[in-house]
């Protein structure tokens, strides 16, 4: 039998093809389809099953383009509800093509109509190898709860709870496990760097699998749940329709300098802004020089799951890159979370816009050593850390606020006020200096902050790591204590 899994280290997302005797399924595909194609014609398989495990909130899956191409059946649970032509399987129901038996569990919990699939390879004998678990079971972790409109968190993770219980904990502990993601996925809140597992070792070392009794587990699962994006109820929605194909995407449209103006609202007696722009180029380019207004999220990282989160499905973007290249590499990640409302990109790039005669602006940036001695002659200094609640928590610096990025996207909206409901102690006309784990993040919220009007925004150069390596002090808090420590600072 034939397994092969595919990582997008973007949406640290996992997708599978199973085959047997000429006959291969995929299981939760992402949208551009082609790798799969590509590795079917080179194993001399034919697809012909897709199978989704749920309804994919974080990503927009390419089932129907794949299907289309290749005249595969489409299989989802039926309590999915989904609007286009699919086998709706329950449980206990199979497929079997050559040596090769695939076994439906449902699995509600994570979402209504989640399933997770056993893997039977006759050639090593009669019982399951592998469970395909989607986003039911993680390495090191369980699936978000919360996820439903028709049911509250605690009910799914009651749900989950007898899931696991009844489905997954009857297997055999060397039977290998295989999820829909891996770490940095917003679908869990601490998921392992591993990519596979077994059902003994996540009973012994998952936290969410140690012995407790449905109602510990549910307080457990539903306490401090991590900010949901607003775009995932979109993408579920887009995957219970089926997206159309990559193809069908109007191509990108070169703008001039001129088109870009008008079109954010820069040109003199031009209309209001109609679109933002997104630079994806490499931080250090931003920051050096850029169109004043810009939202930056570097094409390194998690790009389109920041876009997504920040930017959001609906608003018209004009993309900045580097090269032709990167501006295709853009377009595709884009597309894969659902954004497709692009407008064009800006020809000729930053420099074209310089050209032109136009204002661009730049950040400073400063070292972990740097931020030490400013905040030893000025305690009072202004400094932002736009990490999650659980990284701060585990350590952060004594002068900081904490203002996770996912609610810097209050920012790009209508209200004019949002800065100071998501900042409320912070001085506009005064520096601000922003930091995250690594650099990546603090660039973005950055340029948030110079779109909402700071006007002297510094990014710290290898944000906490390197103040770390340097054994800076810092304090750690208990998980309810950063609400605390900002109004402690709010105070003075």
């Amino acid at each position: 039998m034939y397994f092969q899994s595919f990582y997008l280290t973007c949406l640290a997302h996992a997708s599978y093809m199973v085959g047997s005797d000429g006959i291969a399924a995929v299981i939760d595909p992402q949208r551009d389809v082609d790798i799969y194609i590509e590795d079917a014609k080179q194993q001399g398989l034919k697809i012909a099953y897709v199978i989704e495990t749920h309804l994919h909130a974080d990503f927009v899956s390419g089932h129907r383009e794949l299907a289309e191409r290749t005249g595969a059946t489409i299989c989802m649970s039926a309590a999915a509800g989904a609007k286009f032509p699919h086998r709706a399987v329950k449980d206990g129901d199979k497929i079997e093509f050559g040596k090769c038996v695939l076994q439906f569990l449902e699995t509600p919990g994570h979402t209504p109509e989640g399933i997770c699939i056993l893997v039977t390879d006759r050639d090593r004998g009669n019982d399951p190898w592998a469970v395909l678990t989607g986003d039911t079971l993680f390495i090191g972790d369980v699936g978000r709860p919360d996820l439903s409109a028709d049911h509250t968190p605690q009910q799914l993770a009651g749900m989950l709870y007898d899931s696991l219980h009844e489905k997954l904990f009857p297997l055999a502990d060397n039977v290998e496990v295989f999820p829909a993601h891996g770490a940095g996925s917003l679908c869990g809140r601490s998921i392992g760097n591993e990519r596979s597992s077994t059902i003994g070792k996540e009973k012994q070392f998952n936290y969410a699998l140690q012995p407790m009794t449905r109602e510990a587990f549910v307080q457990m699962l539903t306490s401090e749940l991590p900010d949901r994006p607003g775009y995932f109820s979109r993408d579920a929605e887009i995957n219970r329709e089926g997206a159309e194909a990559m193809k069908e995407l109007a191509p990108l449209a070169a703008l001039s300098p001129d088109e870009v103006a008008e079109k954010i609202g820069q040109r003199a007696g031009g209309p209001a802004a109609t679109a933002v722009i997104l630079d994806t180029r490499p931080s250090a380019d931003f920051i050096a020089s850029h169109i004043p207004g810009s939202v930056h999220i570097a094409l390194s990282g998690q790009y389109a799951a920041w876009a997504g989160a920040l930017i959001g499905l609906d608003r018209e973007i004009i993309l900045v890159a580097e090269d032709p290249e990167r501006l295709e590499e853009s377009r595709t990640r884009l597309a894969r979370v659902g954004i497709e409302n692009i407008a064009g990109y800006l020809d000729g790039g930053i420099s074209a816009w310089q050209r032109s005669g136009r204002q661009v602006a730049q950040f400073a940036q400063i070292s972990a050593g740097e931020l030490r001695q400013l905040l030893v002659r000025e305690p009072g200094m202004q400094l932002v850390d736009v990490r999650r609640s659980s990284e701060w928590d585990a350590g952060h610096i004594a002068q900081a606020h904490l203002a996770p990025l996912n609610k810097f996207a209050a920012l790009l909206g209508a209200d004019a006020g949002a800065a100071d409901k998501l900042l409320p102690d912070l001085e506009e006309n005064r520096p601000v200096i922003v930091h995250c784990q690594g650099g990546y993040r603090s660039a973005i919220a950055a340029s948030l902050l110079e779109r909402a009007g700071f006007s002297m925004v510094v990014n710290v150069i290898g944000g906490f790591d390197a103040w770390k390596l340097q054994n800076f002090p810092m304090e750690t808090s208990a998980p309810s204590d950063a609400a605390a420590t900002n109004a402690e600072h709010a105070k003075t």
